[in-house]
């Protein structure tokens, strides 16, 4: 009778231990799908935005919401999709986590790379050049989480940038400043100079100290000075006001013809085929995103090849998926040019000798400047003082 009594006993406990497991089980799934359904709403693109939350294990058979998000924006709706679940919230926020002292930071090198993990060996994902401010997220050892101006986030060594507090920024949002303006070119130690303190490409900015003839000795943000000639760059508050010149962009793009292809390159020096696209744009004052399939959702649709105009984005890709995976710039009479092993130019002409790949889509950019992910650099506060504004 006690032996049989004791295997009731041990059933039932068994049964109780399985529904329990069974009920975080389903609890853990149905919080999860909520989860998900809200960053498929809020955050759908990890490139820009920190969204890394689910049900991970239980206290006490509770489920424990683990993870981070960049925002207190997103943790408040994250209360608020799970309002009237029991759980334990244990989601870290990223937001106001960084010291004032270094909540921005500028670039300090001709070309920063920025990679997907705090690593050397992790991938390329961006570059920055000198003089871009950058938002600083998240210290993780010798590494910073940061995102640019265009929204890009990704990890750069501390060693690349420049930490600014709130009031260094503002002060320098509001100098003289001056962007290199030619393909590449160095800041020497004295006018005619052959010592170099600095190697310059196309997008550098730096602080006037003095002018001398047709040389200005300019500051880099870490306090390195050195000369270049006047010709190699200009006021950066008048190149800002510049109009949209698609002869300018096209002009930058075949600068870079023969230049080799880098996965993550966004320089002069290398790119990928969006880097290309990006460089070219920013030359006549433009931000766009970064990637191509990010690009591929912006400006103005053109339906066909043919009505295409000069520097229309031109994106390739999988035509049963959609899936866009390169991008090029039209010119004209079906040519366009292109990252691709190298910078080069093709044709969308079918029997034409030099024909490669057929667009999936196409995105006109003039005439769409202020809409989603494209945006003058003198409408960008992190360039200029909220108070600077030239349409």
């Amino acid at each position: 009778m006690r032996r049989i009594l004791t295997t009731v006993l041990v059933a039932l406990v068994t049964m109780i231990a399985a529904a329990t497991d069974f009920d975080f089980d389903v609890n853990r799934i149905d919080i999860n799908k909520m989860l998900s359904d809200l960053k498929a709403r809020e955050a759908p693109d990890s490139r820009v935005a920190i969204w890394n939350v689910a049900v991970s294990d239980s206290c006490d058979g509770i489920p424990v919401v683990r993870g981070v998000v960049g925002n207190f924006s997103q943790k408040g709706k994250i209360v608020d999709k799970l309002r009237g679940v029991t759980y334990v919230d244990s989601v870290k926020v990223l937001e106001d986590a960084i010291p004032a002292e270094k909540e921005w930071a500028l670039v300090k090198l001709s070309i920063a790379t920025l990679r997907c993990d705090p690593k050397h060996s992790g991938e390329v994902a961006t570059q920055c050049v000198m003089g871009t401010p950058i938002r600083v997220i998240e210290e993780v050892g010798e590494w910073l989480r940061v995102q640019c101006p265009d929204d890009y986030i990704a990890y750069v060594p501390e060693s690349s940038v420049i930490f600014l507090s709130d009031k260094d920024f503002e002060a320098w949002r509001q100098s003289e400043r001056y962007i290199v303006t030619v393909y590449d070119d160095r800041l020497v130690t004295k006018p005619k100079g052959d010592e170099t303190v600095s190697d310059l490409v196309l997008g550098n900015i730096l602080q006037i100290k003095n002018k001398k003839g047709k040389w200005l000795e300019l500051s880099t943000p870490d306090g390195r000075t050195g000369w270049v000639q006047k010709s190699s760059v200009e006021e950066f508050d008048k190149w800002a006001k510049q109009s949209l010149d698609l002869k300018k962009i096209e002009k930058t793009a075949r600068r870079m013809m023969g230049s080799s292809y880098l996965w993550g390159g966004t320089s002069t020096k290398v790119t990928d085929c969006s880097g290309l696209v990006k460089v070219s744009y920013f030359s006549n004052g433009v931000i766009l995103q970064r990637d191509a399939s990010q690009q591929a959702l912006t400006g103005k649709k053109i339906a066909d090849w043919h009505d295409a105009e000069l520097c229309d984005l031109l994106f390739f890709g999988n035509s049963k998926t959609g899936r866009v995976t390169h991008v090029g710039l039209y010119l004209r009479d079906g040519k366009y040019i292109h990252c691709s092993g190298q910078v080069k130019i093709n044709d969308l002409t079918p029997d034409a000798p030099d024909y490669l790949y057929s667009p999936l889509s196409i995105s006109r950019i003039n005439g769409m400047i202020g809409t989603k992910g494209i945006k003058y650099v003198r409408n960008h506060d992190w360039y200029f003082f909220s108070g600077f504004k030239c349409y």
